[in-house]
C-alpha cells in the first residue's frame, strides 16, 4: 500500500503491480478463539496490538479500517477483554454467529424439514438480537461514542451438505426458511445500525446460505438473494424508529414472535420491510406514521411453501412479485402479509398533503 521506495514496494512491482494497492478493510486474524490459534482473549489482544502497528495508513485520504477478531457467538468475556486491552487500536470488532438447527455433528437438512424445525431455526436466528445487544453494551463501556463498528462478518444458516457433494465445500440448498432467516437478520442489523457497521452473509455462492448457486455454466438465484433485493433500499438510508405489535406463534415447546420489521427513509421515501414467520397465519397490518403523510406506494413480496426453492430445472420457482392495489387509507396504509412471506413497502411522502398538515400543526 506504499507509494514510495521500500523493499516490499519493490517486491510488489517485481510481481507485476507497479501502483500501490488500495486496501479498505484489514482483518487481523480470524476466529483466533478456535481454528485461528486457540488463543485466550488476553493473548490475542496483545498480538493484535503488535500486528496492527504495521498496518500503516500510507494514504491519509483513504484510511485502512482495522478489524480485530471478535467473539464466537455469546462469548462476552472475549469482547470485554479484547476491548479493554486493544479497543484503542481498532476500527471494528468482528462477530460470528451461525443458525444451526441441530448439533454441529448433525445440523439438519436444508430441505425436507419439519414444522418444528422451521420454528426452531427461526428461534435460533432471533438469538442474534441478544448477541447484538449484549456485545454492544460491553463495547459501549470502552467506546461510548461508538466509533468502533461491530462487524458481523459471518452469519447465516448452516445445515448438512447436500447428498453427493463434497463435504468440504459446504454446499446446501436454500429455501423459504432461509429467506425468513435473512429477513430477521437484516432487520436486526438495520435496527442496531448505530453499532453494526458491516454484516457479511456466509457466503456469496455455493457455500452455506448462498445468494447464488451455480452448476457448470448455469446460475440460479436463491430465496435469500430475493430478500437482499427487497432490502437493498435500506442501504444509505436513515433508520426510522419503528414498532410492531406481535403475538407468540410456534409449537408447544418453541415460541417466537410472528413478525419482524425495520424501517428507513431516503430521499423522502419510507422503506418498510416485514417478515411473517408464521407457517399458516396471514396478518392484516395497519401502518401508522408520525410526521409523515403517505403518498404513492409500491409493494413487493416473496412467499412460498416452507421448503420452496429454486432448482436448475425451475430457476424462477421462487421470485419477487408485485403487491397490487396499495393506496393510502387516510394517513395510514393497510396491507395483508400472508404466511411464510417477506414484503417490502416503499411509500413516497405526499408533499401537498404534508404541507397542509404542517400548517395545521403550526396554527
Amino acid at each position: 500500500t506504499f507509494d514510495g521506495v521500500s523493499p516490499m514496494a519493490a517486491l510488489r512491482e517485481e510481481n507485476g503491480h507497479k501502483d500501490s494497492w488500495t486496501v479498505d478493510y484489514f482483518g487481523v486474524g480470524n476466529e483466533n478463539w478456535g481454528c485461528g490459534g486457540n488463543m485466550t482473549p488476553e493473548y490475542y489482544a496483545n498480538e493484535y496490538r503488535r500486528y496492527q502497528t504495521y498496518v500503516r495508513n500510507y494514504k491519509p485520504e483513504r484510511k485502512i479500517c482495522k478489524i480485530a477478531c471478535g467473539p464466537n457467538g455469546d462469548d462476552y468475556e472475549w469482547t470485554r477483554k479484547v476491548m479493554e486491552i486493544a479497543g484503542n487500536y481498532m476500527d471494528g470488532l468482528s462477530l460470528h454467529y451461525y443458525t444451526v438447527p441441530g448439533s454441529w455433528e448433525h445440523k439438519g437438512s436444508a430441505c425436507g424439514f419439519t414444522e418444528e424445525e422451521w420454528y426452531l431455526t427461526l428461534q435460533k436466528t432471533l438469538y442474534m438480537e441478544e448477541l447484538l445487544t449484549r456485545h454492544g453494551e460491553i463495547m459501549d463501556i470502552y467506546d461510548p461514542e461508538r466509533k468502533i463498528g461491530l462487524m458481523v462478518d459471518e452469519w447465516g444458516t448452516w445445515y448438512d451438505v447436500e447428498m453427493g457433494t463434497n463435504p468440504g465445500f459446504l454446499y446446501q440448498q436454500n429455501t423459504m426458511r432461509d429467506a425468513m432467516a435473512a429477513a430477521i437478520n437484516l432487520n436486526l442489523f438495520n435496527k442496531h445500525c448505530s453499532r453494526v457497521k458491516m454484516a457479511n452473509i456466509a457466503q456469496l455462492a455455493n457455500v452455506l446460505q448462498s445468494i447464488i448457486l451455480t452448476e457448470g455454466n448455469s446460475m440460479i438465484l436463491t430465496p435469500t438473494y430475493h430478500v437482499f433485493d427487497l432490502y437493498k433500499e435500506h442501504q444509505d438510508g436513515e433508520l426510522v424508529e419503528s414498532f410492531v405489535e406481535t403475538e407468540s406463534i410456534g409449537t408447544e415447546g418453541i415460541q417466537i414472535p410472528n413478525l419482524t420489521e425495520s424501517v428507513s427513509i431516503k430521499n423522502d421515501r419510507l422503506h418498510i420491510t416485514v417478515g411473517n414467520l408464521s407457517l399458516d397465519e396471514a396478518y392484516d397490518l395497519e401502518m401508522y406514521f408520525t410526521d409523515f403523510v403517505p403518498g404513492k406506494i409500491r409493494g413487493r413480496i416473496l412467499t412460498g411453501a416452507m421448503d420452496a426453492h429454486n432448482t436448475f430445472r425451475m430457476p424462477d420457482h421462487m421470485s419477487v412479485k408485485e403487491i397490487g392495489n396499495l393506496v393510502p387509507d387516510g394517513e395510514k396504509v393497510k396491507v395483508t402479509i400472508p404466511p411464510r412471506s417477506v414484503i417490502a413497502v416503499d411509500i413516497d411522502r405526499n408533499h401537498e398533503k404534508q404541507k397542509r398538515v404542517d400548517e395545521r400543526h403550526m396554527q
